[in-house]
């Protein structure tokens, strides 16, 4: 008797797990870095080597950082909601694990809104980040505080209904 409710007792098993996982949203994993200061970094400009660009620099206005690669088919999908989104804040692009002609082509084609692009080509600032894949955007506070990570493309509705009122909000409040 026993063996012949193992596979149902293994099936309902199964099948709970199966449920619960697919109640979970995979774009809202928990970053440990959401209302901690953002990691320091100090990373080369993308177009401008010579050029660096460090946390110091986002510090006194709310600001975004857009995780992103040439190779990269989701970033070319949120691109354009990425380029709408730096009409309103800074956006500073973190071209990740890429080759520097490459993005700097891609920017080229898909067009560069950014503030600044900062090349990380090994990956190391991401993974201080806590970057899972791209592409990954970062709200900062005006005090340099993670206050939201979105995982995966920024969509239109992604764009309107939670992060432009999430910087809009925090913007107030830096004004106030």
């Amino acid at each position: 008797m026993k063996r012949l409710l193992m596979p149902l007792v293994v099936f309902v098993a199964l099948a709970v797990l199966l449920g619960v996982g697919l109640t979970l949203r995979p774009g809202e994993i928990p970053s440990p870095l959401v209302g901690r200061v953002a990691p320091d970094f100090t990373v080369e400009s993308l177009r401008n080597p010579q050029r660096s660009v460090s946390l110091s620099d986002l510090r006194g206005e709310v600001s975004v950082i857009n995780v992103w690669a040439s190779w990269c088919a989701a970033c070319e999908d949120e691109h354009p909601y990425v380029m709408a989104l730096a009409d309103e804040v800074p956006v500073y692009g973190l071209n990740y694990k890429d080759e520097r002609d490459k993005a700097i082509a891609w920017l080229d084609r898909q067009g560069d809104n950014y503030t600044a692009s900062l090349y990380d080509p090994d990956g190391k600032v991401g993974l201080e980040w806590g970057v899972y894949g791209v592409p990954e955007t970062y709200i900062l506070d005006a005090e340099g505080v993670v206050r939201k990570k979105h995982i995966g493309a920024i969509t239109e509705r992604t764009l309107r209904e939670e992060i432009l009122p999430l910087v809009r909000q925090l913007q107030a409040e830096a004004e106030s």
